[in-house]
């Protein structure tokens, strides 16, 4: 994003605080948003019940902090943020926020509300050292579509707000497999306004992947094919930016993998295949007694619960095939869980667009306060946000972006994935959207995108192009233009 859609957006803000001096509520509520330039970027994991959430935000970030079974605080929104020692804060419906005591079982943190219960709680607040939170805030969210009312209601109303932006400037979708209720869900998370029906902030999860190929080795795989899939369904291409395939048990596993459970899997790995086969047969099997077994059935039931039957069989694959450090197979097991994808996919559409997105939310709030208290100086300030929305490239951008995805705006199929990858659809970096390898030197850079502008200006001047294949190609001249003028000379 250019420097100056940011300092235009700061700029707006501060002008609109200090025309409303005398409304304390607008006053606290921009400058909130004013503030958010200055925090790292929100993500908040949404998905049904049982979706992997917890799991997911644990893999992400290396450790066991958000807790992972059906307790008080799983029906409460979590964040979880970079701080200098580990607390949790409590922040209730009504009363001042209260810190809660900090304790770890097993390696795992735990939370206890104290016995206040969930639906008089806002949000909790856990501040963590870590590297993976510095630039990133992670929100962990109630369970959509619960059995209890409150808890979707509660996760609903935090992700899609009826009168506000969303607290998250990005939102990572976990899905078994695609349902209805996961498409009516994408179609309400959408900002209105200045964000108008814009995929760009929502990223779908095909999570728990090793579960599609029932725990086979092949199982991620799969996973990925049908993930692929959905990203070239027309529909899913128009609510979210890509979709990824996960095994989040693996990767949190993977991350945080103890030296008696690279010992377990070891002594599973060298024993004699007659008496570990049978057991491999079945989760069942895996923990049912047995006077063969290598292993006792409470340390095999550990490894089932922390790995699960997938991971469990890749551990053993990788350990015959010759890893025998606990350090090379944790990275090989993330690595084939799709959490380095995953992450890949957070930095290219995320993390480079932070303050695109956060310059959404803000003129979205704006847009908002304006409306519901209009001043004398609300017209000028109406008429700046205008100008910032219809002016700023980012945005129009954005809107052809999903034209193109949702067919509002029909191109030729063998340009109209160019189109998009020059949109940002594959990441905002110039090497991305050239489709160029990360590495490519400027020479490559300007080459690239020379010939991109040449094709796009025949096409904007073409008599044979339409009205809105005129307005495109020009659009995307000046996308061109734009990282042209950013290369290095």
């Amino acid at each position: 994003m250019t420097p100056g859609l940011g300092i235009a957006v700061r700029g707006v803000l501060r002008d609109a605080v200090d025309a409303y001096r005398d409304s304390p509520q607008a006053t606290a509520w921009l400058r909130q948003h004013l503030a958010r330039f200055d925090e790292p970027l929100r993500v908040a994991i949404a998905g049904k019940v049982k979706a992997g959430k917890s799991t997911l935000l644990n893999a992400l970030v290396g450790e066991e902090i958000a807790p992972t079974d059906a307790g008080e605080c799983t029906r409460v929104v979590t964040w979880y943020q970079d701080g200098p020692s580990p607390k949790v804060l409590m922040i209730p419906r009504d009363g001042p926020p209260r810190p809660l005591t900090v304790r770890r079982r097993d390696g795992a943190l735990t939370i206890d509300l104290g016995g206040t219960p969930a639906e008089r709680v806002d949000r909790l607040v856990v501040d963590w050292p870590s590297q993976s939170l510095r630039a990133t805030s992670l929100i962990d969210t109630p369970g959509i579509a619960s059995m209890s009312a409150d808890t979707s209601a509660r996760a609903g109303a935090f992700l899609v707000p009826e009168d506000a932006p969303a607290p998250a400037d990005a939102v990572l979708y976990l899905m078994r497999h695609l349902h209805v209720s996961d498409v009516r869900f994408l179609e309400s998370f959408h900002d209105q306004g200045v964000a108008k029906a814009a995929p760009v902030n929502t990223v779908a999860i095909l999570s728990r992947a090793d579960e599609i190929g029932v725990g086979r080795l092949d199982a991620m795989a799969s996973a990925r094919q049908i993930a692929g899939r959905y990203r070239r369904d027309e529909k899913l291409r128009s609510l979210c930016q890509t979709v990824v395939a996960v095994a989040g048990l693996l990767a949190q596993s993977g991350r945080t993998m103890r030296q008696a459970e690279f010992t377990a899997l070891s002594t599973l790995a060298t024993a004699q295949a007659a008496d570990t086969e049978p057991l491999l047969l079945s989760a069942d099997r895996f923990v049912r007694a047995s006077e063969t077994a290598p292993l006792d059935p409470e340390t095999r039931a550990a490894l089932l619960d922390r790995y699960g039957l997938f991971g469990v069989r890749l551990g053993i694959t990788l350990i015959r095939r010759g890893i025998d450090d606990p350090g090379a197979l944790s990275a090989e097991l993330v690595k084939r869980s799709g959490l380095d994808e995953l992450r890949t996919v957070l930095t290219t559409q995320f993390t480079e667009r932070r303050d695109l997105l956060k310059s959404r939310s803000a003129l979205l709030a704006l847009e908002l306060v304006l409306a519901r208290e209009p001043i004398p100086a609300s017209v000028p300030l109406a008429r700046e946000v205008e100008r910032i929305t219809a002016g700023a490239h980012e945005f129009t951008e954005l809107r052809l972006l999903t034209a193109l995805r949702t067919r509002v705006v029909k191109l030729p199929q063998d340009v109209k994935a160019e189109a998009e990858r020059l949109l940002g659809g594959d990441g905002g970096t110039p090497a991305a959207r050239l489709g160029l390898d990360p590495s490519a030197d400027p020479a490559e850079l300007r080459a690239a995108v020379l010939e991109a502008l040449g094709g796009w200006q025949r096409r904007a001047e073409s008599p044979l192009s339409d009205r809105s294949q005129v307005g495109t190609a020009r659009t995307l001249v000046r996308t061109c233009e734009g990282l042209l003028a950013a290369l290095p000379r």
